[in-house]
């Protein structure tokens, strides 16, 4: 494993936060972020790191203190206050006296107060359920990693004698404790049994300490030391594996050749599957919410189907790999106990997204019969208040196509997927060693699956937003009523993927979106005209199931405008927003059917019209013609496919001149004319518009996406109707 320590990157962040935070807790911060940025170390808010101090009290007394990881944290995006600090000898006291009212072990509860109490300040996060181990531990800089290489060594039957060959007699070595007090018990037992003389590691307050099937700790004087000794350990460790036979402790399987056609054919195969398998498969993962406005519990699909996933799932054993549990019991909040492995590459009818129904129902079914009855195996030992999760899987393994996950967005479906490949590849580096897998027996697996401190790291900070792990499509997208719908949409929790024709446009406003919202937003170049193409409707689609399994969501929006007189308008002007309005809507709207239809969930349809519909102007026949047809339309799928519950609505707005710097493509085309025959400007023609209303109100994008969002939140039972955006216009109600 690499050492990436930088000297000049230390003194960098010792420079950012040493005047506010002292120096001691700045190189805690940056050898945190080494350590978190290592995927061979930890994942996603796993691993600790602690560094000892002092902090004055209320009354102006100097300390000692334990700075130390807040629980759920991330260590690769570590800040000094993500080490929260708390008073040292109480923690280390936890550590080596019996407590409580039975003068025994703590509970969760009374350990969560016991760690709060200790803190110095009242409003800080809670630190680690391991701070007692951190106080206890003699070194002044700790760090607690789950090293893949460390425990493709410790999760052996024989993982002990395995981890002491390969690291040395000096490495402590701890059977598997359940984290907590009784941890920390263990530790400072273990500790204690040693002499100081003979103290591991040889120096003053250095050593190195192995969790079996949990992980591994490393101490020293300085966090420089600390991180060495981490980086040595675990480079011992994957040295190990390689002599005994193992292609690498964290990847087993080579990458593809350069070159390889084969490969490539066998790539461009998977993602194939992968478009039509998804929405189907996402539909199947969907819980029932008992809420008949909103009847399913969707989730956000991530999947990997690159050539090392389909590789380590081609392998003979992957069944094997596929069982007996996680690396390390942190890991159950995001995976559950065991993946879903379905079938082989033959078993599956790959052409036939229908066809695929079945046999994933059937698979997925079976899932979560096994689960229930692991449930209730285990009944007893479920704490009070807490319910058992839904039965079916997080992970699905797919030979022949690749690995998927789910969660409540896609961050959280990385998350499981990130830590369900790292398993496979660990356990494969074990039995390409010639040794046996042997994670947790399957109580302790229970019990930490289910154990409130572990689903704290996973409660949200607030009530889920109304559109959480909903997926939409906007057209359109780059232009101004589009750009607002998608920020609103975004703001309400969904995931937008925004279409609209390849170019500067699109592009630049999927990077805005997505610096605001980083992994919720998706930009796709998308002809609405076209209907089979590369850039067409049906390869957008897909698209967007790739990325997130499918779509919730679709808002029509994709139009162009023309001014003309009747006996002066070309008929080729008339084809021309013919094919965006008409014939665009008409291909969006079937396709989302079919994407619905598949998924099998609902959804909404929002389609963007107009006033014009309802008042149309002269000098605009072609857009308010073509506008109605496109309206007309939409009053049809909402018939056809209120069976699906899919919902179909239209917002008609007036007088969108723009979203900031985005104008509206309508009035580029429109307001020359318009403001030549009234001798306006731009601004006084906006006035105009807006004095024409009955609440002389400027109508803006953001509007629009209200609009939208009240229909796609399923406020109230509602299809086939038209909501006006235009401040009043008693012409153009709805009749």
């Amino acid at each position: 494993m690499e050492d990436r320590w930088s000297d000049a990157e230390a003194a960098r962040c010792v420079d950012r936060y040493g005047a506010a935070w002292g120096e001691d807790l700045a190189l805690r911060v940056y050898s945190s972020r080494l350590l978190g940025a290592e995927p061979g170390l930890v994942l996603h808010g796993g691993g600790n790191t602690s560094v000892k101090g002092t902090r004055r009290d209320l009354f102006g007394k100097e300390r000692a203190a334990l700075f130390v990881k807040a629980s759920g944290r991330d260590l690769a995006a570590a800040e000094p206050q993500d080490h929260p600090a708390a008073g040292l000898a109480v923690l280390a006291r936890l550590a080596r006296e019996a407590a409580g009212e039975d003068g025994g072990l703590l509970d969760d509860v009374a350990l969560r107060r016991a760690l709060r109490s200790a803190l110095f300040d009242p409003d800080a996060p809670t630190p680690s359920i391991e701070a007692p181990v951190h106080a206890v531990v003699p070194g002044r800089y700790v760090d607690h990693t789950h090293a893949d290489a460390v425990l493709a060594l410790s999760n052996r039957p024989d993982g002990e004698a395995v981890v002491r060959e390969a690291l040395g007699g000096e490495v402590i070595v701890l059977p598997y404790v359940t984290p907590g007090h009784e941890l920390a018990r263990a530790v400072a037992a273990a500790l204690d049994a040693v002499p100081a003389p003979a103290r591991p590691g040889g120096t003053r307050g250095g050593g190195e300490m192995v969790w079996l099937r949990h992980g591994v700790v490393t101490w020293d004087e300085t966090a420089v030391a600390a991180y060495r000794r981490m980086i040595d350990l675990v480079s011992r460790a994957e040295e190990h594996l390689r002599r005994e036979g193992a292609r690498s402790a964290t990847v087993a399987v080579p990458a593809k050749p350069a070159g390889d056609e084969a490969g490539d054919e066998a790539g461009d195969r998977a993602e194939r599957r992968w478009a039509r398998l998804a929405p189907v498969l996402r539909g199947l993962l969907a819980a029932p919410s008992g809420d008949p406005d909103r009847p399913w519990r969707r989730v956000v699909l991530c999947a990997d189907r690159g050539d090392e996933v389909r590789a380590l799932l081609a392998r003979p054993d992957v069944a094997r790999l596929a069982s007996g549990g996680p690396l390390t019991a942190d890991h159950l909040i995001r995976t559950k106990a065991e993946p879903l492995l379905v079938g082989t590459p033959d078993e599956l009818p790959w052409d036939d997204p229908e066809g695929l129904r079945d046999p994933l129902g059937e698979a997925v079914r079976g899932f979560a019969a096994r689960y229930a009855e692991y449930v209730e195996r285990h009944r007893d030992r479920l704490p009070a208040g807490v319910e058992p999760f839904d039965a079916g899987p997080r992970v699905v393994l797919l030979p022949g196509c690749g690995a998927a996950a789910c969660g409540g967005d896609a961050r959280q479906a990385r998350v499981a997927l990130d830590v369900a490949l790292h398993t496979l590849r660990v356990k494969a580096a074990v039995a390409d060693a010639g040794a046996r897998y042997a994670g947790l027996a399957e109580e302790h697996l229970f019990d930490m699956e289910y154990r409130p401190l572990q689903l704290a790291k996973l409660a949200p900070a607030a009530a889920a937003p109304p559109l959480a792990a909903t997926v939409a499509l906007v057209t359109g997208a780059a232009g101004a009523i589009g750009a607002g719908v998608c920020r609103r949409l975004l703001a309400a929790g969904a995931h937008v993927a925004a279409t609209d024709l390849a170019g500067p446009a699109l592009d630049s406003l999927a990077a805005e979106l997505a610096a605001d919202y980083p992994g919720r937003v998706l930009g796709v170049p998308l002809d609405v005209t076209d209907a089979d193409g590369p850039a067409g409707v049906a390869a957008g689609f897909e698209r967007v199931a790739a990325a997130w399994g499918g779509v919730d969501l679709v808002v029509a929006n994709a139009g162009a405008a023309h001014v003309a007189r009747l006996e002066a308008l070309e008929l080729a002007d008339f084809e021309r927003l013919e094919r965006i309005n008409v014939h665009g809507t008409l291909l969006v709207l079937r396709e989302a059917g079919r994407q619905l239809r598949r998924q099998g969930t609902g959804g909404d349809v929002v389609v963007v019209s107009t006033k014009n519909v309802f008042a149309p102007g002269a000098s605009f026949g072609a857009y308010s013609a073509t506008k109605a047809a496109a309206h007309q339309i939409a009053r049809i799928a909402s018939q056809e496919l209120a069976e699906l519950d899919v919902r179909v609505n239209m917002v008609a707005p007036d007088a969108v001149f723009g979203a900031g710097r985005r104008k509206s493509g309508l009035w580029q085309e429109v307001g020359p004319e318009r403001m030549k025959a009234r001798g306006l400007t731009e601004e006084g023609l906006e006035d105009y518009y807006r004095g024409r209303n009955l609440l002389k109100a400027r109508v803006t994008a953001d509007h629009v996406g209200r609009a939208v969002v009240f229909f796609a939140s399923r406020q109230t039972p509602t299809t086939g109707a038209t909501l006006p955006v235009d401040g009043g216009l008693p012409d153009a109600t709805p009749r």
